[in-house]
C-alpha cells in the first residue's frame, strides 16, 4: 500500500442517526450516492452501541431530535469526548440551533439541507477524518 494514499470513499464508514424511518432511508441513501458506507441507528443509545461495534466509523451524521437518553447534540458531544477524531455532521429541522452549543469542529445544517453542499461538506469531513486517522497511524 501506497504511504499516505488517499482512502477511496467506499471504505470510509458513516454512522446516520434519525429516528424517522423515510428520514434515515433517505439520508442513508443520500451518504451511499456519495460512495460511503453505512451503518444506520434510530437512536443516540443505539448509535452508541454501533460505534462500540464498529470502530471503523469515521463520520457521524445525526439528527438533533430524537427519543432515547439523549439528543443529536448531546450525542455529538460524548462522541467528541470519546472519539475526537471523528468528524461530526448534525441536522435538524428547528435551524435555530446556536454554534455555542455544537461541539467543536461539528458542521451543521437545517433541514431540509441541499444535497450538493451536504456531500461537499461530507466530503471534507470524510478526507479531515482520514488524514487525522493517518496522522494518528490508525490505518496502519
Amino acid at each position: 500500500m501506497i504511504e499516505n494514499a488517499p482512502l477511496p470513499k467506499s471504505k470510509i464508514e458513516v454512522l446516520v442517526v434519525e429516528d424517522d424511518p423515510l428520514l434515515r432511508m433517505d439520508a442513508v441513501d443520500l451518504v451511499e450516492d456519495a460512495g460511503y458506507r453505512t451503518h444506520e441507528a434510530a437512536n443516540a443509545d443505539e448509535a452508541m452501541q454501533l460505534l462500540a461495534e464498529n470502530p471503523s466509523v469515521r463520520v457521524l451524521f445525526t439528527d438533533v431530535e430524537m427519543p432515547g437518553s439523549m439528543n443529536g447534540l448531546e450525542l455529538a458531544e460524548r462522541v467528541h469526548s470519546r472519539f475526537p477524531e471523528m468528524g461530526i455532521i448534525i441536522v435538524s429541522g428547528h435551524p435555530k440551533i446556536s454554534k455555542a452549543s455544537l461541539p467543536i469542529n461539528v458542521d451543521f445544517f437545517a433541514k431540509p439541507y441541499p444535497v450538493d453542499r451536504f456531500t461537499e461538506t461530507l466530503d471534507r469531513v470524510a478526507r479531515l477524518t482520514v488524514k487525522r486517522d493517518i496522522g494518528n497511524h490508525a490505518f496502519s
